[in-house]
């Protein structure tokens, strides 16, 4: 009975073998491809600016103001650095002066963040999955290695361990890259979830905001820095007059 048990189990490790060892390469596929697409994404964050951001936000509060809501979305574009920000920069611009847009604009960043948090779990996914299948990629090679051992088939013992440590150090590397994506990515995404909610900020005020945008002030000229100002002598005040002294007779 017992060895009924150890035969099915047995079996069962050996028959994931060839899954465990697809599934590693499937992972790796994904996470150099999810590579890729983060350096895509690094490459079109170069140019963002805070500055570009204040005021391409204040110019599209002109527009939206003056009811053109397509440039507005049009202007928002040019700072949006994902199609996601795009996206949600125009649905903001689209609600902007409807009653109650602040509950759908509101709505409209919260699944902005579920669809960034479901962006994350991707690779967060890798992370774990990453070592998982190199541990069992590991210990699985180990009974027909040891079995080789025991029989003295040096060959079936050298192919199985290269096999199991070749495994192991994939699924180690799945694992370090799919952290250093995620780690990275969230900081990335959170910033564009800020993005958004200034955007937000500027386009839903009472105009503060897009007002207290301007260019940087300028510099006085050294002639007119060097000439001094006149300013208006301050008025005299009378001094109050002493009470005249009396000679004192004893």
């Amino acid at each position: 009975m017992t060895d009924g048990i150890y035969d099915i189990i047995f079996n069962v490790a050996e028959a994931l073998e060839l899954p465990v060892v697809i599934l590693a390469l499937l992972a790796l596929a994904g996470v150099l491809v999810e590579t890729g697409m983060f350096i895509v994404e690094l490459v079109k964050r170069r140019r963002r600016t805070f500055a570009a951001l204040s005021r391409t936000g204040a110019s599209a509060r002109e527009a939206v103001d003056a009811g053109r809501t397509t440039e507005a979305s049009a202007l928002l574009h040019t700072v949006a650095w994902s199609s996601a920000v795009g996206a949600a920069f125009g649905v903001i611009v689209k609600e902007v002066g409807k009653p109650g847009a602040d509950t759908r604009i509101a709505k409209e960043l919260a699944d902005f963040d579920f669809s960034r948090q479901g962006r994350l779990a991707r690779t967060r996914l890798l992370v774990r999955v990453g070592p998982a299948l190199g541990l069992m990629g590991t210990l699985i090679p180990l009974a027909p290695a040891l079995d080789g051992l025991a029989r003295g088939d040096v060959d079936a013992l050298t192919e199985n361990l290269r096999l199991a440590f070749s495994i192991t150090v994939l699924g180690i590397l799945i694992g370090v890259l799919a952290l250093g994506l995620s780690l990275v990515r969230e900081r990335l995404y959170g910033q564009d979830f800020s993005d958004l909610e200034y955007i937000a900020a500027i386009l839903t005020d009472d105009g503060t905001g897009a007002s207290a945008i301007s260019p940087s002030p300028t510099r006085p000229s050294p002639a007119a820095a060097a000439t001094p100002t006149l300013r208006d002598p301050a008025p005299s005040t009378p001094q109050a007059g002493l009470p005249p002294l009396t000679e004192t007779k004893p």
